[in-house]
């Protein structure tokens, strides 16, 4: 065998993920909100790329906000918001129901007063965007969040209470330790005997100073566990009798329902025992949490879909949150004209590729999602209109296949975003659930429809005919939907729904209440 060399020609095809095409697929994944910060930071890096003053219009060429399944014939807008700020005032007027002069105005600086040189020279500098808007100084417009109180957290809280109790400097260093121990929901999660010998004291000191913590606002906090909690709650409004606290030491018993067993271990009859159910579960299990400072997250929906007169559904995309983004052509030429460096050159074709190709992948997003959103509302529309019993079963393949796209490109596209429906605002995830048989010739019915039903099931059962598993499964068979008993009960965990002994325990003690 002898070596030998030789030249080959070989051909070949292989997708090669570039990152402008991994840029693109993340695009899909962004909400509209997510994608505003995006494109923020892209036009701070690209001097290109500018924002579009005023409202987006969403309708143009470039990109196509909105779908009309079946469009009116005349075209015309929605009088209630279709109008401008440029209305006449008799219009503004009929619109709101008010007058236009009822609006505060800032009160107009009083011309006899001598100007302010040093003012009118700021005002100078600064420009016509400086001026005074209501009170205050001169540029500084009406800031609402700085009238706004500090929120405090529950350390902050604590540590104002323990200033007041007069510990000496010993008790002190105890309190402050046991003040860090404390968790989110006032719970104290270490060990005394681990703060004494931390401290070098004793731990009958530790105990004595525990005490008079457990006694501060919230009640409840410093506790070591659930019973605590609930005991030191009870404790501060006087109603901690040996009864109750016959109660608290059954806890096990009162997540079961067991009224006969806690009537016994507590020594009362059973109205007795029913209202101090009801007093235990009026407390606060996590008395701390209501000062965890987390910052509320408003949804703000991508997609809003509203019914038209004649029935049909008009799909388009969130105009207050989509920004429109542009690229400055006429800035590229001028400074493309001036520049003699080849590091400029390059630069400037950087920029102007960045560019063009992001306002490309802006355009075929839109696209993407109101394609998906026009399909999901197709499929749905029985939901859309009657409610979620009409909910249908839905996957991502049959959505991708009905607008020819493939599997993963409808997954990220539903993935956090948010429709805005005449029944309330839904995740795009929501409208996918799996199916459930069905026993005659028909469609198959959602998961989330059928789980609907047993809810409405376990809440229209009477004391004296509470339904099992059983009952459930021969009530869904008579509308049609073939289940199994099984799947029953998961759904009947999945909905938090005690079981059927325990929820006639629990009804016929409200009812021996009533």
């Amino acid at each position: 065998m002898t070596l030998a060399q030789r030249l080959n020609i070989r051909q070949s095809q292989q997708l090669v993920m570039t990152p402008q095409l991994m840029q693109s697929i993340k695009l899909l994944t962004l909400s509209n909100i997510e994608l505003s910060s995006f494109i923020e930071s892209e036009v701070e890096r690209n001097p290109l790329l500018v924002l579009e003053d005023g409202a987006p219009d969403l309708r143009s060429a470039d990109a196509p906000a909105n779908i009309d399944l079946v469009s009116n014939a005349d075209g015309s807008a929605d009088p209630q918001t279709d109008w401008s700020g440029d209305a006449p005032a008799p219009l503004v007027a009929d619109q709101f129901d008010t007058d236009v002069d009822n609006v505060f105005t800032p009160e107009a600086p009083d011309a006899s007063a001598a100007p302010d040189p040093l003012a009118q020279r700021q005002l100078a500098s600064d420009g016509p965007s400086a001026a005074p808007i209501g009170a205050g100084e001169p540029g500084e417009a009406f800031d609402l969040e700085a009238m706004a109180a500090d929120e405090q957290s529950l350390q902050d809280v604590l540590e104002q209470q323990i200033a007041l109790l007069g510990l000496c400097p010993a008790d002190r260093v105890i309190a402050a330790a046991l003040l860090e121990s404390i968790d989110e929901a006032g719970y104290l999660r270490a060990e005394l005997p681990e703060i004494a010998d931390r401290l070098g004291t004793e731990p009958a000191d530790v105990d004595a100073v525990l005490e008079v913590l457990q006694t501060l606002e919230p009640a409840g906090v410093f506790a070591v566990d659930l019973r605590q909690c609930l005991a030191l709650q009870l404790a501060a409004r006087d109603r901690l009798d040996p009864a109750m606290a016959a109660l608290l030491d059954h806890l096990d018993l009162l997540a079961k329902r067991e009224f006969a067993a806690l009537e016994k271990a507590c020594d009362v009859d059973r109205e007795d025992i029913i209202d101090m159910v009801r007093e235990v579960r009026a407390l606060d299990p996590k008395p701390g949490t209501a000062f965890t400072n987390v910052p509320m997250q408003t949804v703000v929906p991508d997609v809003i879909v509203r019914q038209a007169p004649d029935g049909s559904w008009s799909i388009h995309l969130n105009q207050d949150s989509l920004p429109r983004v542009l690229v400055d052509r006429d800035y590229h030429a001028t400074v493309a004209a001036s520049a003699t460096q080849d590091a400029d050159k390059e630069f400037l074709t950087n920029c102007l590729q960045t560019a063009n190709w992001l306002t490309k992948s802006l355009d075929q997003r839109a696209k993407t999602v109101l394609k998906v959103a026009a399909e999901i509302v197709a499929q749905q529309d029985g939901f859309l209109v009657h409610g979620v019993e009409l909910l249908r079963p839905l996957n991502l393949k049959q959505v991708a296949d009905a607008i020819e796209m493939h599997d993963s490109t409808v997954s990220r596209v539903t993935t956090n975003k948010y429709m805005q429906t005449p029944r309330g605002i839904f995740e795009l995830k929501y409208f996918f659930s799996s199916g459930v048989g069905e026993s005659g010739a028909g469609e198959a019915h959602s998961a989330v429809a059928v789980k609907h039903r047993i809810q409405q099931m376990v809440d229209a059962e009477s004391p004296k005919a509470v339904l099992s598993d059983d009952a459930i499964v021969d009530a869904l068979g008579q509308q049609g939907i073939e289940i199994a008993r099984r799947t029953v009960a998961k759904y009947r965990d999945a909905l938090s729904i005690p079981s059927s002994v325990q929820r006639r325990r629990e009804k016929r003690g409200m009812t021996v209440n009533a």
